[in-house]
């Protein structure tokens, strides 16, 4: 299965970056993994949030593949616990061709990136930056890889 991480606009804090990029890398290990950025819309200022949230959901969704699995990570979202995310991702394996997760913008997501999605995962019940959702996300999304595989990383 391969996995694909979608973002709308670029991660700006180098510490982050540098995290990402780090867990990226340890995930590759385990999987086909790859993270797309699609480029922060521009001169958002006479934009609307509703205005913003379509257009960054029509980039969104050409990007997205008839056949893909596709979760948002959404506040609304269903909340796991690591471990369930593990079994979660390896029941996804044997079922998804491709699993695609997207990170939106500062607004969220546009009525049709919610209408194509086929779940959606929250990752707190506290808000966090989009910025630092992706680290955060990565890191878990490695540490599900390392508890399919029974390695040390994750203590339970």
């Amino acid at each position: 299965m391969k996995t694909e991480l979608i973002l709308v606009g670029k991660t700006v804090n180098k510490h982050f970056v540098a995290g990402i990029n780090d867990y990226a890398e340890r995930i590759s290990h385990y999987m086909p993994f790859n993270i797309t950025t699609i480029p922060e819309l521009k001169n958002t200022k006479n934009l609307t949030e509703d205005q913003q949230k379509t257009a960054e959901g029509e980039l969104i969704l050409k990007q997205i593949q008839p056949q893909d699995t596709v979760v948002l990570l959404d506040e609304r979202g269903r909340e796991p616990r690591s471990i369930e995310l593990a079994s979660w991702l390896e029941q996804k394996r044997n079922t998804a061709r491709r699993l695609v997760f997207v990170i939106g913008g500062p607004y969220g997501f546009s009525p049709a990136v919610y209408q194509r999605a086929n779940e959606q995962l929250s990752l707190s019940r506290l808000t966090f930056s989009h910025q630092m959702v992706r680290l955060v996300f990565t890191e878990q999304l490695y540490r599900a890889c390392t508890i399919i595989k029974g390695e040390p990383y994750h203590h339970e």
